[in-house]
């Protein structure tokens, strides 16, 4: 039936799209394992297991620091058995993960709840969404990013509200088995009927560059570096300083704005509805950074989203009235749309397809252990210091370092024919 239905598409179109697609719904559907799903039910959890913020954050932590390190064997069986084979069972088991997640009662259940979601949903399927793409874009791979990682967006504007409403209607504990039978009704079988590994793999070639004027690449030799290899290359080390701190830092606005905000002068509500306006941000600039990355020198593309982190994190610490608050929301929308581009962008694009999913999976891990650790030091400051702005500056400094090594340092192995 599979095979059917990609005879049913028209030569003249090329099937990437298709996968994109599903990527994209991929991405949406990571939204039980995200941190914006789970910010409305703290508050039901806490009071019905009697736990509090405290002793859930923790859970939370942990179970993310302990998911992160799993994420290269993922990576593994990615290469081994490939994205959609991955993909199903992950689909599975995140359904799975949901329905015992709502059944916790007590702390440790929680955590390792937590620790599934993590692994299963923010890790693993965007691991295994982004891979596909990756797979089947090379030239336009920047633009077909950034369409996937729409789902992200949708995610954020649907699955808090939704989630909301069934707790209110039934109960937090109904709520993750809803999530959880949707998550199959949505991804099995998109993923089962629709999604293919990589283009040769039905006699295409990426980007649907046509076989017959193809004369880089006569053999259908799909290139990369192993992860050995990868982690002899300088440049593996300036894109994961550079993840790390993207994700590190991202992760910490989002986790305390409205504190920061509200210390400030600016209303809970105000600094709360600025979500919505990063989101839309984020939406209307994401084909515009794929785009960038596709037709400009891609060290340059990460310089500038560096930059726009920088001024994310500084823009906050002067976001004393409404209007500076809601220019801070417009740039760090945008920096969120360049950090969900460049998450599934830049392995392949440095690193070569042929053992991408072992390098991404090791890249994934480490942009999640700095989602982990990036509140800490400004949770310090609030506790002990009581004033996080002058923190904030500190670490605004860091995306400027790492600009300075990616615009200087940051190349292509010589070893991989470039693109």
């Amino acid at each position: 039936m599979r095979d059917k239905i990609f005879n049913y598409i028209s030569p003249n179109f090329f099937y990437g799209w298709i996968i994109v697609a599903v990527a994209n719904l991929g991405i949406f559907s990571s939204g039980p394992g995200q941190s914006h799903t789970f910010s409305v039910f703290v508050g039901p959890i806490g009071k019905d297991l009697g736990l509090s913020s405290t002793s859930i954050a923790s859970a939370y932590g942990l179970a993310t620091l302990i998911a992160a390190f799993m994420l290269p064997y993922m990576g593994k069986l990615i290469d081994k058995y490939g994205a959609r084979k991955t993909l199903i069972v992950v689909s599975i088991i995140l359904g799975i993960s949901c329905i015992f997640f709502g059944a916790a009662s007590n702390f440790l259940m929680l955590t390792v709840g937590f620790g599934f979601l993590r692994f299963f949903g923010q890790g693993s399927l965007m691991l295994g969404c982004a891979n596909l793409v990756s797979q089947w874009f090379e030239r336009k791979r920047g633009f077909a990013m950034s369409i996937m990682a729409l789902g992200f967006g949708i995610s954020m504007a649907i699955h808090p509200p939704l989630s909301q409403f069934m707790i209110d209607e039934f109960g937090w504990k109904v709520a993750w088995i809803f999530l959880g039978i949707s998550t199959w009704i949505i991804m099995v079988p998109t993923l089962f009927l629709l999604a293919w590994n990589t283009p040769e793999s039905v006699d295409l070639l990426p980007d649907g560059v046509n076989k017959q004027n193809n004369i880089k690449n006569n053999n259908d030799t799909i290139e990369g570096l192993d992860l050995s290899q990868a982690l002899r290359e300088k440049s593996f080390y300036i894109l994961a300083a550079m993840w790390f701190g993207m994700a590190m830092l991202v992760t910490t606005l989002h986790f305390y704005q409205v504190t920061i905000l509200t210390s400030q002068g600016i209303t809970a509500d105000f600094a709360a509805g600025l979500f919505t306006v990063s989101a839309i941000a984020m939406v209307l600039f994401m084909p515009i950074i794929g785009k960038l990355f596709d037709n400009f020198p891609t060290n340059y593309v990460l310089a500038i989203g560096l930059i726009i982190n920088f001024i994310s994190l500084m823009s906050i610490t002067f976001a004393t009235n409404e209007y500076y608050a809601f220019l801070y929301a417009v740039f760090f929308g945008i920096n969120n749309a360049i950090s969900m581009t460049m998450f599934g962008y830049i392995w392949p694009r440095y690193f070569g397809r042929k053992h991408l999913g072992s390098i991404q999976g090791t890249g994934q891990m480490i942009g999640v252990i700095g989602a982990s650790l990036g509140p800490l030091p400004v949770g310090f400051a609030i506790d002990y210091i009581g004033d996080s702005l002058v923190t904030i500056r500190y670490l605004s400094i860091y995306p400027l370092i790492v600009t300075f090594l990616t615009i200087f340092f940051l190349k292509h192995p010589s070893s991989l024919t470039k693109k």
